[in-house]
Parts: structure tokens; sequence; C-alpha cells
């Protein structure tokens, strides 16, 4: 047996780094978790160190749990971006939220490594950069979301001039059937709620108002080098169909699979190859019966359209519409503004982010950080 691929993973705590631990353990040895970092919940993170027994870890905050199980397996407290280029992690796993995996991200395919990349606002924020430094270092993203992952298998022996469209499923979130009276008391115990996925509590939400889906087309814009204006969305409530994409001559090439993130993370931690036993339950088309696809309503959700034309902007827009909108979500959930108030926080941060074209590093956290400051500062109620 060959030696087992070594994976960081940042964000071992969230939904998505609890779930590629999972995928690590059940993997009779073809990994191994070398690193974790994590975040507010250290208690999580300590079991976890003492668990999987890395080589490195890294919380934010101190914890005493913590730091016993890192003396107990003699673990080194390393900050993310170090355990991105450490010479001993053969994988990245990007599973963190907002714009903590940007540095890292960026290190790691500087140094040539693989990126298994998670974090939507990483390529919102700085698809442009992120590309830039894959040329330079010769690291390669592999995406872990269902969507993403989808796309990347169609795509597999594929000419890149060939693709016509690129389609994007959504399940519609908890909120799809709601008329825009419904949505405006919507309560965050309810947008919570998600039909088909179990995630975080700030992609949840994103789920629910669409803005993760407008994300997720910024997304597919730099994983697969497309215009904006060659990536579509498509309703589809039961989440099987994970996405498609439209060749040239009009073929269309869809991958469906059950509705769990195991999938993808597993392939993006095997990939070239496939593992020999699924991490999931097997796909019974029959059993899972008529499968629903329509269009998206921009009236009552315009996250989706704020975060397209986002997308289409580029330069500085994309980056401050993900940090207004990760204000609004915490002030939703701390009900401090209702629902239909987080598309008008981020509308209004808009009008007034001043863009930059091409901006570097520096100029993209400072976007983010003037677009927070913006959106913590719009009154609830504001009109559009």
């Amino acid at each position: 047996m060959t030696a087992p691929r070594r994976i960081a993973v940042l964000g071992s705590t969230g939904s998505i780094g609890r779930q590629a631990l999972d995928v690590i353990a059940r993997s009779g040895g073809r990994f191994e978790a070398v690193a974790l970092a994590g975040g507010a919940n250290t208690a999580l993170l300590a079991e976890q160190a003492a668990l999987h027994r890395p080589r490195y870890v890294y919380a934010p905050v101190p914890c005493d749990a913590l730091e016993a199980a890192a003396a107990a397996t003699g673990a080194r407290f390393i900050p993310p971006e170090e355990v991105a280029v450490a010479p001993d992690v053969d994988i990245v796993l990007v599973a963190t939220a907002g714009a903590a995996g940007l540095l890292p991200t960026l290190a790691a395919l500087r140094a040539g490594k693989p990126v298994a990349i998670a974090n939507k606002e990483v390529l919102v924020m700085a698809g442009h950069l992120v590309r830039r430094a894959m040329q330079e270092g010769g690291g390669d993203l592999r995406p872990v979301d269902s969507e993403h992952s989808a796309i990347w298998q169609c795509l597999w022996g594929e000419a890149p001039g060939s693709v016509r469209r690129i389609i994007l499923t959504a399940s519609g979130g908890a909120f799809r059937d709601l008329s825009r009276d419904q949505l405006a008391a919507v309560t965050p115990e309810q947008a919570l709620d998600h039909p088909t996925w179990k995630m975080g509590r700030k992609i949840t939400v994103d789920s629910a108002t669409l803005m993760n889906k407008g994300m997720e087309t910024i997304e597919a814009m730099w994983l697969f080098d497309v215009p904006m204006a060659a990536v579509d969305v498509v309703l589809h409530r039961e989440s099987i169909v994970h996405s498609l994409v439209e060749f040239s001559d009009g073929s269309v090439k869809a991958q469906l699979g059950v509705p769990d993130m195991r999938l993808p993370i597993q392939l993006a931690l095997s990939y070239p190859e496939r593992m020999p036993e699924p991490a999931v339950p097997l796909l019974d088309l029959a059993a899972a019966g008529t499968l629903h696809f329509g269009r998206p309503d921009t009236e009552r959700f315009p996250c989706l359209r704020l975060a397209m034309d986002a997308g289409a902007a580029g330069g500085t827009v994309p980056a401050a519409m993900a940090a207004a909108d990760e204000i609004a979500v915490e002030r939703f959930l701390r009900r401090e503004i209702g629902f239909l108030d987080i598309p008008r926080v981020i509308e209004r941060v808009l009008e007034q982010h001043r863009p930059v074209a091409d901006p570097s590093l520096d100029e993209v956290l400072a976007a983010d950080a003037e677009a927070r400051r913006l959106a913590a500062a719009v009154p609830a109620g504001v009109p559009a």
C-alpha cells in the first residue's frame, strides 16, 4: 500500500471539516489528517486533535484542553498560512468560512500544492489573485462544493473551448415556495432549517437567500475560466443532479448522486483516482422518482442577482458584496435586521463602494474591511 496522503484540514470544526475528518477516518489509511485548524469551538478541536493526533494544530484563542491534547501527541501550534506550505502536507483542505481562507489558499498554491477548496469567499473576493497564484506556483484547485465538483467531473477529458454554458443547480433553500410577504416574517430558526443539506449557519442562511448560489456563479467563473455570461442557474428541488455542462454541439453532461457532501470531499482528496468503495449510499433513481427543475425568482430572492451582477462587474465589487453579506447575515441571526434586510444592506453597501478594477491583495482586504464597516451601520428596514 502506498503512503497515505497527508491532509491539512483548515476549518476542521465546521460542517465540511467534520465530514472531511469522517472521510479520512473511513479511508482505510489512504488519508491522514496531519494538520487541524479550527475557530471558536476549541473544545471540539481538542477532541479532534486527541483522536487524529495531527502534527500541527491551530486555534485563534487559547484552550487548555487543546494545549493538553497537543502536548500528549507532540503537535506544534502554527498558523494556517504556515501549515499551507509545510513540506509534510500533501493537500490543503480549505473549509474555513469568510476571508480567513484567503491567505492559506494563496500560500498553498504558490507552494505548488493542491487545494481542496470549500470556502466560497476566497474565489469571490480574490479569484484573479487565486488564478495568478496557481500560475506562479503550479498548484491546483479541487472543488469541494457539490455543484462545482459536478462541473469539474463533467469537464474531465473535454476541450476547454467546447464549453457553451455551465448550469448550476439550486435547491431553492428553505423558503423557495414563500411569497415576499411571508419572507418578511422569516425567523433565524426557520432560515437555519434547510430542506436538503446540513451545513453551517452562515451558508444555510445564504442558501435561503440564494446568495450562496450567486457566490457559486462567481466561483464557477474563476474555477473553470469562463465569463459570467456563460454561467446559469436552474432550480432543482431534489438535489440529485448536482450541476450540468452544455457543450458547443448542444450535448449536456450532468453529474448525479445522493445529496451528501462526503462524496465531493472524498473525490477532491483522492483525485485523479476514485475510491473503490462509496463514501455515501448509492443513488437509486427509481426510488428518487420524478426530478423537478425551474427558474429562480430574482424578484423574491434578489441576492442571486446582486451576486451575479457583482461577478460581472469584477474588481473589488465581489469582495465588497461578500463582506456585506457576511455582516448582514450575522445581524439577521442576532435579530438586528429582518430576512429581507439582508439584500437591502448589501445593495446599500454596493451603492457606496468605490470599485478598483484590478486590485492588489491589500486593496481586496481594504474593500472587505470597508464593506463590513458600512454594512454594520445600515439600519433595518432601509428601502432597496
